[in-house]
């Protein structure tokens, strides 16, 4: 493993993120930077977790889910372990995304039913009064 580190605005600016939500992920427990003085330290350790903090995000894992892949993470087994929970995870978010687009789908019937009923209605609201002029 290479010796570069990185400064708070180095990962910021590299990973397009502020360094509030770096901050943030910090405190949640996510990254674990040294500390010299008031100035925080990155290791490429801390870097790699934090482009599987924004990957996971990005396709709808929870901190504590990435949190749990963070914790996996052993180069030394070639991550084997940490793959394995990550493949698991994608095939439960993928099976979650189809629930909601079935849910959406049905929703989408609902509402299309109810448009009909308020159109058919309005119709028939008309048609009363046409007849009683």
């Amino acid at each position: 493993m290479s010796s570069q580190t990185y400064s708070i605005s180095d990962l910021a600016r590299e990973l397009d993120i502020t360094t509030r939500a770096i901050r943030f992920y910090e405190e949640q427990g996510l990254l674990s930077p040294e500390r010299r003085g008031q100035e925080r330290i990155y290791s490429p350790r801390d870097k790699v977790s934090l482009k599987l903090i924004l990957r996971g995000k990005r396709i709808g894992f929870s901190l504590a889910e990435c949190r749990e892949l963070i914790e996996l993470y052993d180069p030394t087994s070639g991550n084997q372990k940490q793959l394995h929970s990550m493949l698991a995870k994608i095939a439960e978010r993928r099976e979650q995304l189809e629930q909601q687009l079935l849910d959406i789908e049905q929703m989408k019937l609902e509402l299309d039913t109810a448009e009909e009923r308020c159109i058919q209605a309005l119709e028939q609201t008309i048609k009363g009064e046409e007849i009683a002029q």
